[in-house]
């Protein structure tokens, strides 16, 4: 079975067909100080002197990097042209880029994807010098398509780690709703799940202090920050964003219970209100999703519901891409606001995953937002989640 990186390289060369990129250049150094992002998609371990690794439309796998990891890249099974050098790579560099005579370089600098932007101001001037006096450095263009691509589209193996995050998650969400009990601290709560983390064998999706974040009631402050001291009480929603790392990649759900009141036997009418505005918001972006549509245009849907419904017009992105980061890839479902640049613009691709999580604020009760993880697909999208219909009532 071909490993994660050998499936991310047989990718990448048909983008590079797709898009009509001759060469992608990836050139880095000391990556275990200032790693590239894309570098555990195309090698996934650390090169220390400058290197370059380059994958052509035409099908070429070339590495050029130090003798001394020239090993540790064949072992990839990666790349089929390996050139180690002992003192000095820009001669080497120089004659495979001539051979190759591209017209279209793309390198890995990008305005609007952090993720495509791996190529350093310094790095990429220590490049031009390596090739002044050649056409290449004007042939240069960024990488950013290819890689928003890459990244995005999910292989089966990422699919399949994807899930398995996802079902442990779920068990996680399970054992923790048994677990809460009225009286009990964000706090109490947080130690619970970590406790489970390592139960399971995983890590944490994102940095642990939050993750999860654990929001009980109206006080709560909610949002990327460490549970407090604040406790679960009757009438109050017990809302929870979380996930998990296995096999280096991720799940990103959030989950809501409400706690009954004395005398209550269901939730008043403006919490089942708030959670069907939600769960309407979340059902339609998923029914939207299908390749060729923007972000922008999924978001607007889910956002046109939260507000059409009287409710205040959340502030932040309907969903992002979900891979090896919790936050992955380029293309956001999002409005276009200036801080995600053209991002929402990006068109949606079979093979992504994405979260969906439309939220709205029910004074008196706390943060309702649920949370699910999707996967595009040629006819529209597939929950990869096991999705929240109703509400969890304790």
């Amino acid at each position: 079975m071909p490993s994660i990186v050998q499936e991310k390289i047989n990718q990448a060369i048909n983008i590079l067909r797709d898009k009509n990129v001759d060469v992608w250049l990836t050139f880095v150094r000391e990556t275990t100080a200032s790693g590239d992002p894309v570098l555990p998609l195309i090698y996934g371990g650390s090169l220390t002197w400058q290197s370059a690794l380059l994958l052509t439309k035409s099908g070429e796998r070339i590495a050029i990097a130090g003798r001394f990891e020239a090993e540790a890249i064949r072992n990839t099974g990666a790349y089929t042209e390996i050139i180690p050098y002992d003192e000095a790579i820009s001669p080497i560099l120089r004659a495979t880029l001539e051979r190759l005579n591209p017209e279209k370089i793309a390198v890995n600098f990008s305005r609007n994807d952090v993720l495509a932007d791996g190529l350093s101001h310094g790095l990429y001037q220590v490049l031009c010098d390596h090739l002044s006096g050649t056409p290449f450095v004007e042939r240069f263009m960024s990488a950013e398509k290819v890689i928003a691509s890459l990244r995005g589209r999910k292989t089966e193996g990422e699919i399949a780690r994807i899930r398995s995050a996802i079902e442990i998650t779920d068990q996680i969400f399970t054992n923790t709703f048994a677990y809460a009990q009225v009286g009990m601290t964000e706090i109490q709560i947080s130690d619970y799940m970590h406790s489970q983390l390592d139960q399971f064998d995983v890590e944490p999706a994102w940095d642990i202090d939050h993750c999860p974040v654990v929001t009980a009631g109206p006080d709560s402050v909610g949002g990327h920050v460490g549970p407090s001291e604040l406790s679960i009480k009757p009438g109050h929603i017990l809302h929870i964003d979380f996930g998990v790392k296995k096999d280096d990649y991720c799940s990103d759900i959030q989950r809501l219970v409400y706690f009954l009141a004395p005398g209550e036997q269901k939730p008043p009418p403006e919490v089942q209100q708030g959670f069907a505005v939600v769960l309407r918001s979340t059902r339609a972006a998923i029914n939207a999703m299908r390749p060729g549509i923007t972000g922008k245009e999924v978001d607007a849907v889910a956002r046109k519901i939260i507000t059409d419904a009287g409710y205040p017009e959340f502030k932040h992105a309907t969903g992002h891409h979900l891979g090896r980061l919790a936050h992955d890839g380029a293309g956001i479902i999002g409005p276009l606001w200036e801080r995600y640049g053209d991002t929402p613009n990006f068109r949606l691709e079979a093979g992504q995953v994405y979260t969906i999580e439309p939220s709205l604020y029910l004074p008196g009760y706390g943060h309702m937002g649920i949370e699910e993880d999707v996967l595009v697909s040629e006819n529209g999208a597939e929950y990869l989640t096991v999705p929240q219909r109703e509400l969890i009532l304790k």
